[in-house]
């Protein structure tokens, strides 16, 4: 049977890409969870899927390493050890009943480039493969919280402070039940050390429909949007009888909350129309299910608050409007808005350099490309604000993302896989 350089078996039909879709099917089955799947971070779930990428880059002779965070490391050895790593990367887990391919088709995309590039000359430097923890920020209230807490820039009262939304625990249990070290992240102590990786990039499912509606295979991204998120506010006003209370004695929450969301969808609207760049999601809005009733003004009103946008600046801008706004309705309305604690994200540009690699790399085999912007927040966006060459190229995908019904074309991932190896093959002289 023939072997690679580093003496593992390969097997006479078995191909990189099949690797990568038969492992794409094992993640499905381990955390199927109807409708679509779900792979909480730091979960039974997340260490399983984690484990698979063990045994498979155990299989094909690689390097392996986990840090005290949970983030997991396959490494090709380059011909000059002590030089900046190039590094791949993204995450295994999902949102609840979410779709196959968010975060997974990077990590597999990753895995193909090295298992390709295993049977060629070695290449200048390492090439490593960082499998990142606890990406979606559905489970814990922080922002790209794996890679973030690798460099060390989590607050140290993160494990105690940020609980997982389904179990109400805290961080540092979730942690130390997958058997890592939250005090790692109470001392600040850093994984990695950004001067000494060489750049950054993160396969990824688009997840809008741009490439989709332009007939588009691959994508390659320009910017990651900041972003500021509000989970955990509400609107307290008086619960009264719906009969007996005229409007202008009502303390109405409901209200208030539609007048605050049709002025910021204004605001947006105005945004939009200077040509700036900006999303605005209310994703939750509920009255207390204990208190509401159809013959009752509604005293209580939660709900989330989610804003986007490449231009930091306007973020700054929309902020101090969001609070002026609320102060208006709750002198008009004698309620009280509280937003509860923020979480920020900046913006992320691409690296000039590596979208133009990827460009050449792309049209040298091949394969048609747009320049796209992200909407969502993708972990690449942490290397980027840390000054460290970055860059994500963006697979088509029906049918959206966060939801079971993702689709991505194994014929799509396959291109990207392509374009990956060619951009990295001129980058690290390798074949």
């Amino acid at each position: 049977m023939a072997t690679n350089r580093h003496g593992a078996a390969r097997g006479p039909v078995l191909t990189a890409l099949d690797r990568a879709e038969r492992l794409f099917n094992e993640f499905a089955q381990i955390s199927a969870d109807a409708p679509g799947v779900t792979r909480a971070s730091y979960s039974p779930i997340e260490n399983a899927a984690h484990d698979i990428i063990r045994r498979e880059a155990k299989a094909l002779g690689l390097e392996q390493r986990t840090d005290a965070i949970g983030n997991h490391y396959v490494t090709l050895a380059g011909r000059n050890r002590e030089a900046p790593v190039l590094m791949i990367g993204s995450h295994l887990d999902s949102v609840p009943h979410g779709g196959n391919f968010d975060g997974a088709a990077g990590v597999l995309a990753g895995l193909v480039l090295l298992e390709r590039m295993a049977d060629g000359p070695q290449p200048s430097c390492d090439v490593t493969l960082m499998v990142i923890r606890a990406e979606e920020m559905i489970w814990f209230p922080e922002h790209y919280l794996g890679s973030r807490a690798a460099f060390g820039l989590l607050a140290p009262d993160t494990p105690d402070r940020v609980c997982r939304s389904d179990s109400g625990r805290s961080l540092a249990d979730h942690m130390t039940e997958a058997g890592f070290n939250p005090q790692v992240i109470r001392d600040g102590k850093a994984q990695l050390d950004p001067t000494k990786i060489r750049a950054f990039v993160e396969v990824h499912i688009e997840q809008g429909p741009v490439l989709v509606e332009a007939n588009h295979p691959i994508g390659i991204v320009t910017s990651i949007r900041g972003n500021i998120r509000y989970r955990f506010a509400e609107i307290k006003g008086e619960t009264g009888h719906a009969g007996g209370l005229p409007r202008k004695s009502r303390r109405d929450a409901v209200l208030a909350g539609a007048e605050l969301i049709a002025a910021l969808e204004l605001w947006w609207h105005g945004a939009e129309e200077k040509g700036k760049d900006m999303v605005l999601t209310f994703g939750e809005f509920y009255t207390h299910p204990d208190r509401h009733g159809i013959t009752k003004v509604p005293g209580l009103v939660r709900f989330t608050l989610d804003v986007r946008s490449q231009d930091d600046a306007l973020l700054t801008e929309f902020d101090a409007y969001l609070a002026n706004t609320i102060s208006k309705i709750e002198t008009k309305r004698g309620v009280e808005v509280t937003l509860g604690a923020s979480t920020r994200a900046k913006a992320a540009p691409m690296a000039d350099d590596l979208q133009d690699g990827l460009s050449v790399a792309a049209q040298a085999i091949g394969v048609p490309t747009i320049p796209i912007s992200s909407g969502g927040g993708h972990d690449c966006a942490t290397f980027a604000n840390l000054g460290i060459a970055s860059a994500m190229l963006f697979v088509r995908n029906e049918n959206g993302s966060h939801n079971p019904n993702e689709h991505m074309d194994f014929k799509d991932f396959s291109m990207a896989c392509n374009v990956l190896t060619s951009w990295c093959v001129a980058e690290v002289g390798t074949f």
